[in-house]
């Protein structure tokens, strides 16, 4: 007798833990496989933001800050001019757009090297206003968006402030300009969750309009 309630108690446990906690497991589960869901190298490569080793490529618009340490009247803030070129003290004209801050510093290293002995110059981007995206639509801040590293369309719609409440998740567009074409792709957010395919959450491009009807 006293083994068959053993028994019994044995599988109500299992039953009652079951019931509570396998629902939180197998969402543990898919938050972990979510989050961790990795960006293909291919689509990584349409960002077109990064130079080939992956750092912020500067364009016009964007807002540097040059320090050169122990030389104040050299360093300034500056601003990437539409022709891709920014001007400084003594180093005169310098190429800036395509290259990465790092390379920029070392260009200007070089200059400034026929008029300071051993300078120490550190490139800093303070505001990027090269690369922009913008998200309109039934999300909670629609808007211009910048881009200062990769971000997907999973990632921008976060930070947007997620989906309204009437959001369409299964025919998001990504409007995308390339020269005078223009292209839509669309994004089911319902069919990516269900198949967990990471090839579909693509990286947004510079110039990108995501649309969620």
């Amino acid at each position: 007798m006293c083994f068959i309630k053993n028994t019994m108690k044995q599988r109500g446990f299992q039953t009652l833990w079951k019931a509570a906690y396998l629902p939180v497991f197998f969402l543990t589960i898919i938050i972990v496989l979510f989050y961790n869901i990795p960006v293909s190298g291919a689509a990584q490569g349409e960002g077109a933001m990064e130079d080939e080793g992956g750092e912020y490529a500067l364009g016009p618009g964007d807002v540097l800050d040059i320090r050169v340490f122990g030389e104040p009247e050299v360093s300034s803030t500056v601003i990437v001019r539409m022709d891709g070129r920014i001007s400084l003290p003594l180093a005169g004209e310098v190429v800036a757009a395509g290259t990465t801050p790092e390379l920029l510093g070392e260009e200007i290293t070089q200059k400034l090297g026929k008029f300071i002995d051993a300078p120490n110059v550190v490139v800093m981007l303070t505001e990027s206003r090269s690369k922009k995206y913008y998200i309109l639509g039934q999300v909670g801040l629609p808007g211009e968006y910048d881009i200062t590293r990769p971000v997907t369309v999973l990632q921008a719609i976060a930070r947007a402030g997620g989906f309204g409440e009437w959001a369409k998740k299964d025919n998001i567009m990504i409007v995308s300009e390339h020269g005078s074409k223009e292209t839509i792709s669309i994004f089911n957010y319902d069919r990516f969750l269900r198949d967990a395919d990471s090839k579909k959450n693509v990286v947004i491009k510079p110039g990108d309009t995501i649309v969620v009807p």
